[in-house]
C-alpha cells in the first residue's frame, strides 16, 4: 500500500528494493549536492540517470531533458524519482512520474511539497520528503566512511603534537 514514508525501516527497503534512481535536477557543478550524491549512488552500485534539460552528459552519462524522454529512450518506467528541485517545482514532476509508472517520489534534503504527495500516494506511489537518498544508503549501509563523516574512532582526546599535520 502507497503512504508517505516516515520510518527508517521503509526507507531502508526503498533502497534495498530498488536500483534505478532517475536525479531530477542533477547537476553538472562537481560542488552542488546532487552532484556529489550521484557519484556516491553510483559507488554503491545503483543505476543513476541524470534528469536536466540544460546538459547532454553529466558523469558520463546521458542526460535527458525529462522523465519522459528517459522512459521513451531506455524503454523502462521510472523507479525513483530523486527530485532536487524546488518545492514549487515538484508538481509537474510527480505528475509526470505517476503518468509514467515509477514507484517511488524522493524529494531531497529541504523539498516538501504535501499536496504533491497526497496525488503520488493515491496513484500508488510510496513518497519520502526532505531526505538525502547518500545519508540514508550511507546510514543504513554503512556508506559513512567512506565520505569521510565515520572514522570509526571515538574520542575527545586530540592527536599528539607530532601526529598533527601543520601548514
Amino acid at each position: 500500500m502507497a503512504q508517505i514514508i516516515d520510518t527508517a525501516t521503509e526507507r531502508m527497503e526503498i533502497l534495498r528494493r530498488f536500483r534505478h534512481i532517475d536525479m531530477v535536477g542533477l547537476s553538472a557543478n562537481p560542488s552542488r549536492p546532487s552532484h556529489f550524491a550521484a557519484i556516491y549512488m553510483l559507488s554503491e552500485g545503483y543505476e543513476v540517470t541524470p534528469i536536466n534539460p540544460r546538459e547532454t552528459e553529466i558523469l558520463g552519462r546521458r542526460s535527458w531533458p525529462s522523465l519522459t524522454a528517459m522512459s521513451e529512450g531506455l524503454g523502462r518506467a521510472p523507479e525513483i524519482v530523486d527530485i532536487f528541485r524546488k518545492p514549487v517545482d515538484v508538481p509537474p514532476i510527480v505528475d509526470e512520474a505517476i503518468a509514467l509508472g515509477a514507484k517511488v517520489i524522493w524529494m531531497q534534503l529541504t523539498i516538501v511539497n504535501q499536496e504533491a504527495a497526497e496525488r503520488a500516494v493515491a496513484a500508488g506511489l510510496d513518497v519520502v520528503m526532505d531526505r538525502c537518498v547518500k545519508i540514508e544508503h550511507a546510514r543504513f549501509f554503512g556508506g559513512l566512511h567512506t565520505i569521510g563523516l565515520n572514522t570509526g574512532v571515538i574520542s575527545s582526546r586530540q592527536r599528539p603534537v607530532s601526529l598533527r599535520k601543520f601548514q
